[in-house]
């Protein structure tokens, strides 16, 4: 029992909320990309993010394990996000921290799901069964790639609004 649920259902839980953040954190990088702030879908996007690390660590465990290791990182980047977007609204070098810290979570989001396809899918954990394959690696790596380039764009066309550059410039 975790929590008060089974060990089944709160992993059904975690896989859910994983997925929403996912889901969710794609629509965002998106609509960064697009130039917009789409701040309802960001919301669910950095809590549900949170969760499926915070949720990662309420599974029993003798040992840290890799797992832990990327949930910390997740926080971590989290803990720059967060106020980069919500506490100094994107301004100045904000901007730059909200978009990377932000992209970076999204994309640890993807890796663990890319190692949990891995594990879980029978034709892919038959292609990679330890995951040191090159079917695996071939798939981090694509995975990578593609978020690299995902965040170079976003920080292209992500801008401060009007308002934002007008403060900025009244501050300094």
């Amino acid at each position: 029992m975790i929590l008060g649920m089974s060990t089944s259902t709160f992993t059904l839980l975690h896989v859910l909320i994983s997925l929403a953040g996912i889901a969710t954190g794609l629509v965002t990088l998106f609509g960064m990309i697009a130039g917009k702030r789409l701040s309802g879908w960001t919301a669910v996007f950095l809590t549900t993010t949170v969760l499926t690390s915070v949720t990662g660590f309420g599974f029993p465990f003798e040992q840290l394990l890799p797992a832990h290791i990327v949930g910390m990182i997740s926080l971590v980047v989290l803990a720059l996000a967060i106020p980069g977007r919500y506490l100094f609204h994107m301004a100045g070098p904000w901007r730059l921290v909200y978009v990377i810290s932000a992209s970076i979570a999204l994309y640890l989001n993807v890796f663990v799901g890319v190692v949990q396809a891995f594990r879980r899918v029978p034709a892919l954990r038959a292609s990679a069964p330890t995951q040191t394959e090159p079917s695996f690696v071939f798939a981090q790596v694509v995975v990578l790639l593609v978020f690299t380039g995902l965040t170079i764009l976003a920080l292209m066309k992500f801008r401060e609004t009007p308002i934002q550059a007008r403060s900025q410039r009244a501050s300094a």
